[in-house]
């Protein structure tokens, strides 16, 4: 059997077979009459220019299909066709979404986009996850907590200055497609879909039927050879009508013949006859059933539990978690697969399969009749913690030497293991898109909930240890959603805490600050009811930290206080000291000078007792400005030499140059400009030793 991949959504790609020369996909057959259709759709006169105006819009083409006829073949390959883009470019066979780059000229010199609206199965993506795959497409950050609208004008504003082909697969309705058409007549859409796009006006489906007989043919002759074709070639034109020229439903007969070389073109359509049973039964269901019915009994059951693969993406790990085997005999078998159609392959070192869509509804259903629901709960479940452990191991590889994570990693077997942290990072990154399936339908099923939580909790450390969760935001948004939604089901208060605060800080971070305040309070009342004191008092500062945000600086001072009095009663001294310097900071800007100076003295004093001299040194430069704008220049001179000579015992040469300007500029004020040169003299030499500027920040901008 050959382990060549097969784009099962569309003809076949010729076993052993390249690209032709010119950039023509040489496994691409028939379809001639529909791709002049869509060309004259795009050339023809619009409704606006019939009108006499100017089309302010991107204008939009329809490809309307049944799943399994090759309406998404044909769409990746007419969009390549205007980008003058080859037809293997891109890794296009590689799961959803990609871009293929344009060649820099013709009428879309900035390429393809290719997005899926909806999941393996024919559920619904929700605009917000599509917005954000064509934003990541286009290399474009998006703000964690962003909504559907936001995001979509994003996509509108960025393809506003582009002229290129934006294609949505498996379009569900009008509604998915509308916000993320752009007021861009340079840009075209091309969506597939079921039927018609009601709602949008202007749009004509091109659509399919099946390949006519002489593609049909050709198809099965590049798939499984020539001979065998032309030996019967009435036979294979039989079949082609029996598989009522459904290119996904001639890719998995060619599948078939090609792993029983000894039976003729006449055999398999006898049955597909018998498997025929309900006539309401589509050409590509009943040339499933067929495959399914003749493999094995251990590679049938490794089949039919890919329906649980996340978005119906697999690799060896999961075929082997779900089915229990080992890593190499699920790798062989995801090869076998490919070799049927069943599968397509991303063609990497170690792929990564995509279970064609329209046969994720006959697994499911297979799925039912065959398995029992434990032991399909239980392959879940193996899935799950399989992908937990890789996650550790991934996260534990970036860890130092000696650390325990890293000495327990020794103990896992080698399958489980990376070499180094840029292979974990490399697997991490492949695999994400279905490591956020997995957590996703993990939580949404309920009857997993604990290892949901490992698994959103690994999948977040890893991100972070990798990513950083700065570049991470946006999808560790989600994740703590998933986490809050766990824990309000299941009424954890402690986790819907964290959550919440988690939650709270990345609105915070995006400028959502009321936002982010009504859920540092929720946290805190989550907090309350857990007895947690860590949580109840970070979320006392948090609610500080988001009025000081609002310039409410009074009750940012009474949540400071409250914060401070339960790390005074914890003997929690970093705390403390923070908390000092945060009360000093709303005093200052509410002009409260004589508090301020109060409470950075505080600050300073804790930082004294805990062995840090640079934080102290910064506390007391915070004191030192308050005593100026309180009137008392030659007292904050005193404080800020004190300041100077703390820096100098820290050896932090940035805080002394910048405690020496503001010690220049203080003597400015005084009258003293020969001193205050001598300062900015000493400032200067330090930076250019340091080869950096400084700047000393209050505590609010610090923390």
């Amino acid at each position: 059997m050959t382990d060549q991949a097969v784009d099962t959504s569309g003809p076949a790609r010729p076993a052993g077979g390249g690209e032709a020369p010119g950039g023509a996909p040489s496994g691409f057959f028939g379809r001639e009459r529909e791709s002049k259709a869509l060309r004259e759709d795009i050339e023809r006169a619009g409704l606006d220019t019939l009108a006499g105006r100017k089309s302010g819009r991107a204008r939009v083409l329809l490809i309307a299909g049944r799943p399994g006829s090759g309406r998404s073949a044909l769409a990746a390959r007419f969009a390549r066709e205007l980008t003058g883009v080859a037809a293997g470019a891109g890794g296009g066979l590689g799961p959803l979404p990609w871009a293929v780059p344009g060649t820099g000229t013709g009428d879309h010199p900035d390429g393809v986009l290719r997005v899926s609206l909806a999941a393996p199965g024919g559920e619904r993506v929700p605009g917000e996850r599509t917005a954000r795959e064509i934003l990541g497409l286009l290399g474009i950050a998006t703000p964690p907590g962003a909504d559907e609208d936001e995001l979509s004008e994003m996509v509108r504003e960025a393809l506003a200055v582009r002229r290129a082909v934006l294609l949505l697969d498996d379009a569900v309705d009008a509604e998915q497609v509308g916000p993320l058409l752009p007021d861009n007549p340079g840009c075209l859409v091309l969506a597939t879909s079921t039927g018609p796009l009601t709602g949008i006006p202007d749009v004509r489906p091109c659509t399919l039927g099946g390949l006519d007989a002489a593609a049909g043919v050709a198809l099965l002759a590049a798939a499984v050879g020539q001979v065998r074709i032309t030996v019967d070639p009435v036979a294979a034109e039989t079949l082609v009508e029996e598989c009522g020229g459904q290119p996904a439903a001639l890719v998995l007969a060619a599948g078939w013949l090609r792993a029983h070389p000894s039976a003729s073109v006449d055999d398999l359509t006898t049955q597909l006859r018998r498997t025929a049973g309900d006539d309401q039964v589509r050409p590509p269901v009943r040339a499933f059933r067929l495959v399914h019915d003749t493999l094995p009994q251990t590679a049938a059951r490794i089949l039919r539990l890919l329906a649980l693969a996340p978005s119906g993406l697999a690799d060896a790990h999961t075929a082997s978690a779900l089915a229990g085997c080992s890593v190499s005999a699920a790798r062989r078998t995801l090869q076998d697969f490919a070799g049927y159609g069943l599968l397509r392959s991303n063609g990497a070192v170690e792929p990564q399969y995509e279970v064609p869509g329209f046969l994720v509804p006959a697994l499911r259903e297979l799925l039912a009749e065959c398995d029992r629901p434990a032991e399909t709960e239980l392959a879940r479940a193996r899935m799950l913690e399989r992908n937990v452990r890789l996650l550790q191991s991934c996260r534990a590889v970036t860890e130092p030497e000696d650390a325990p994570s890293r000495r327990r990693l020794a103990g896992l077997p080698r399958s489980l293991r990376f070499p180094g942290p840029q292979e974990a990072e490399a697997w991490l990154l492949s695999r994400l898109p279905a490591l956020l399936a997995s957590a996703r339908t993990s939580v949404q099923d309920g009857g997993l909930d604990t290892l949901a939580r490992r698994l959103v909790s690994a999948l977040v450390r890893a991100l972070a240890a990798h990513l950083g969760t700065e570049a991470a935001a946006a999808d560790l948004y989600g994740l703590h959603g998933l986490v809050l939604d766990v824990a309000e089901r299941r009424e954890l208060p402690r986790e819907r805490a964290a959550a919440l605060l988690n939650l709270a800080d990345l609105d915070a971070g995006t400028g959502r600050t009321r936002v982010a305040l009504e859920r540092y309070r929720a946290a805190l009342d989550a907090g309350r009811e857990a007895k947690d004191p860590y949580a109840t008092g970070r979320a006392m500062e948090s609610v500080g930290g988001a009025y000081a945000e609002l310039e409410d600086y009074h009750r940012a001072a009474d949540w400071y206080s409250r914060a401070l009095a339960l790390r005074l009663t914890q003997g929690d001294r970093a705390g403390e000291a923070r908390l000092y310097g945060r009360l000093g900071a709303v005093h200052t800007y509410a002009g409260r000078y004589g508090e301020a100076l109060r409470n950075w003295r505080a600050s300073a004093a804790g930082h004294r007792r805990l062995g840090d001299p640079a934080a102290q040194a910064r506390a007391l430069s915070e004191a030192a400005r308050v005593q100026e704008y309180a009137g008392r220049p030659h007292e904050s001179l005193a404080t800020c030499r004190e300041a100077v000579d703390l820096a100098r015992r820290a050896e932090d040469v940035r805080l002394q140059a910048a405690l020496q300007l503001r010690l220049a500029d203080t003597l400015d004020r005084v009258g003293d400009p020969a001193a205050a040169a001598l300062h900015r003299a000493t400032a200067d030499r330090l930076l250019d030793e340091k080869g950096s500027t400084c700047e000393i920040r209050s505590a609010i901008q610090e923390n």
